[in-house]
């Protein structure tokens, strides 16, 4: 397969992360390709909610938000208690978030990126070329596109992240989610609403949570998450999931009819490699994805801004600099939170641990920066001294939360 064109990046994947690489790479005089397998306007299912972590990076990469609902905070529910939280205002982030349809998110991204000058090819599947140990391109159509980086965009790994090494790490938890949207007369309420004690169609408790997002276009987007570590898994239905935990809030946010067949999703929680010779993976690719609440698009966008820039900056050490940083930035974070879900796993701990969540104004603070992706190796305070606390405990307990895990 002869090369017949040359780019500095060939990024496999239009969402929030390949488009983060490549707007922030083309601003800097990168020659950026990108290759999506969907056509141009693709609808993405998500929960469509953006965390103020999100919201610096947009902010990064000055994308207008103009068509996005305005959120202030979270409130929280755990069986009878109820806290309503405002986002921190600590200055490392902005204090609000945003429900904004991923459709037109995603769309306001890949324009940004065509409008620093990145080629944007739809309809167009592109998988990673190896050759002697590295990736040096692309190969889509036939055709061989050479690269300096090669940049996993592609969300739940498939068939580029096996040829690299990057799949999912077959031991540790991962997610499936379902959602839908439903008309609410409270669609322009400010806080995300999360019910941390869902509950399956039989009564029995699921280790995950239950959203009523607030789109603010007359429109809520309604979903639930469950984790692989719970019991009986492989048997759940996540559309009897979402139907049961409709039935707990349609009275309150008087629901209308569901506007659309749910759909659902797989949230991947780790990778074997984030990275090679010639290569990265970013976002859902690289397994970055918060066990503790399955959001991952702040994420995305702040590893797709880091490898762009480190690429520019020196493209020859990108690959093991960005490994190192987002190491050093997430992985104690998200570790802990992958042993957390082993713990919440077991029915026993899932009934009690989760009331403990929002018992406190103190730990219902330390609660919204976890679920608000507000927390990572360099966060202050208590919410940093919890996170190293747990990641020591849950470190030593962790061959016993292994052996004693609830089994699909």
């Amino acid at each position: 397969m002869a090369a017949t064109e040359h780019f500095d990046i060939a990024v496999l994947g239009a969402g929030p992360a390949g488009a983060a690489v490549a707007i922030r790479a083309a601003r800097q005089g990168a020659k950026v390709v990108v290759f999506e397998k969907a056509a141009a306007g693709r609808d993405k299912v998500c929960g469509d909610g953006l965390t103020p972590r999100a919201i610096g990076a947009l902010n990064d990469l000055e994308i207008k938000m103009s068509d996005a609902h305005r959120i202030d905070g979270l409130r929280m529910i755990a069986n009878r208690t109820e806290r309503e939280l405002l986002w921190p205002s600590t200055g490392q982030f902005p204090a609000n978030g945003a429900v904004w349809r991923r459709k037109l998110m995603d769309a306001a991204l890949i324009e940004a990126a065509a409008a620093a000058g990145a080629t944007i090819r739809w309809e167009t599947e592109g998988l990673p070329v190896m050759e002697n140990g590295r990736v040096t391109g692309v190969a889509a159509g036939g055709i061989k596109t050479a690269a300096e980086l090669t940049v996993l965009a592609t969300g739940a790994q498939g068939q580029a992240a096996r040829i690299v090494g990057a799949e999912r790490v077959v031991d540790e938890p991962f997610g499936l989610a379902i959602r839908t949207y439903a008309q609410s007369p409270r669609h322009a309420d400010r806080h995300l609403e999360a019910c941390l004690t869902l509950r399956d169609e039989h009564g029995v408790p699921v280790p995950g949570y239950g959203w009523m997002f607030p789109a603010g276009d007359g429109t809520v987007n309604i979903g639930v998450g469950a984790l692989s570590t719970m019991k009986g898994f492989k048997k759940l239905n996540l559309n009897k999931l979402l139907a049961a935990y409709r039935t707990v809030v349609d009275e309150p946010w008087d629901l209308g009819p569901n506007l659309e067949r749910p759909r659902a999703w797989r949230l991947p929680m780790s990778a074997k490699r984030r990275h090679g010779v010639g290569w990265l993976a970013v976002g859902d690719a690289a397994g970055l994805i918060n066990p503790m609440n399955g959001e991952g698009i702040d994420y995305g966008l702040e590893s797709g801004i880091l490898a762009a820039d480190l690429f520019v900056e020196n493209a020859a050490t990108a690959p093991p600099r960005y490994d190192q940083i987002i190491g050093e930035r997430f992985d104690s974070f998200l570790r802990t939170g992958r042993r957390f879900s082993f713990l919440v796993g077991h029915p026993l701990i899932l009934r009690s641990g989760l009331r403990l969540a929002v018992g406190t104004d103190a730990i219902a603070k330390i609660t919204l920066q976890v679920m608000g992706n507000l927390v990572d190796s360099d966060s202050p305070g208590r919410a940093g001294r919890v996170l190293a606390v747990a990641d020591k405990a849950l470190g030593l307990a962790d061959p016993l939360l292994r052996r004693t895990r609830a089994r699909g």
